[in-house]
C-alpha cells in the first residue's frame, strides 16, 4: 500500500482540492477528520460531475413529484456544493492491512474502482491502488521489508507530523529515498519549514531534508 497520502479535510474548498489533485498528479484523495478517521473520497469524477451539472436541464414538475425530497436535496448538494464534504463519495469499500492482495484485486475489479482505502479501527493508514498491485506482480520477491530504513523513516515521520498541531498534514506529503526526506505540497511559512526540517532531522537515519513546496493558498472567507 501507499502511505504518506494526500488527504483533505471535509471543509476544504473544492478549488483547493482540484489544485492539489492537479499538482500531485493524482485522481483522488481521501477525506479525513482531525483524528484521521476516513469520511469519504473526493475524486476527479466528483469534481467533473459538479461541473457537468451546470448544463443539466431543470427538473420537470412531474419528475419532481416522482422523486423524493431527500434524493433531490442530496443531488443538489453534490452538484452545487463548494466543499469536499458536499461532493465526496461516502459509500466506500475498504480493506485492512492484513487483507490478501488477491482480495484487494477482486474488490477493485468487481467495483470498477482504481483504489481502495486501508483502515485500522476506522483510521486511514494507506491506500492500495491498481498500480501498487502491478508493482507487486512485477516484483516476485515481494515489497521491501516493513523495517527497511526508508519505510521506517517514513512511518516515524508520519507519526511525528501528526503529533504536531502546527503541521498541515492535509496539505503536505513527505517522500523518503535513501534517507533523504523531501516535502511536497503546501507549506504556510518559512518558520513552519524550519520546524519540519528540525522534526525530520530528529529521526534516526535521515541524512538530508529538502523542500519542494508552495505557499498554502488562502481559504476564501
Amino acid at each position: 500500500m501507499t502511505t504518506g497520502l494526500l488527504t483533505v479535510p471535509p471543509d476544504a474548498p473544492l478549488h483547493i482540492v482540484a489544485r492539489l489533485l492537479a499538482e500531485r498528479g493524482v485522481s483522488g484523495a481521501p477525506v479525513v477528520d482531525a483524528d484521521g478517521r476516513l469520511l469519504g473520497m473526493v475524486t476527479e469524477g466528483d469534481l467533473i460531475r459538479r461541473l457537468a451539472a451546470k448544463e443539466d436541464s431543470p427538473t420537470s414538475w412531474v419528475r419532481g413529484l416522482l422523486s423524493s425530497a431527500e434524493g433531490q436535496a442530496a443531488r443538489f448538494a453534490r452538484t452545487h456544493g463548494r466543499r469536499a464534504r458536499d461532493v465526496m463519495t461516502t459509500e466506500l469499500a475498504t480493506v485492512t492491512e492484513d487483507t490478501p492482495i488477491e482480495r484487494v484485486a477482486q474488490i477493485l475489479e468487481s467495483k470498477g474502482i482504481r483504489r481502495v482505502p486501508v483502515v485500522r479501527d476506522g483510521v486511514l493508514v494507506g491506500i492500495v491502488a491498481r498500480a501498487d498491485l502491478i508493482r507487486a506482480l512485477c516484483d516476485p520477491e515481494g515489497p521491501p521489508a516493513a523495517d527497511a530504513p526508508d519505510a521506517r523513516i517514513r512511518r516515524e515521520l508520519a507519526h511525528a507530523m501528526q503529533a504536531q498541531p502546527w503541521v498541515d498534514t492535509w496539505f503536505l506529503l513527505a517522500e523518503v529515498q535513501d534517507g533523504v526526506v523531501t516535502f511536497h505540497g503546501f507549506c504556510r511559512s518559512e518558520t513552519v519549514k524550519q520546524g519540519l526540517r528540525v522534526l525530520a532531522e530528529g529521526i534516526p537515519g535521515v541524512t538530508e531534508v529538502r523542500f519542494e513546496t508552495e505557499t498554502t493558498p488562502p481559504y476564501p472567507g
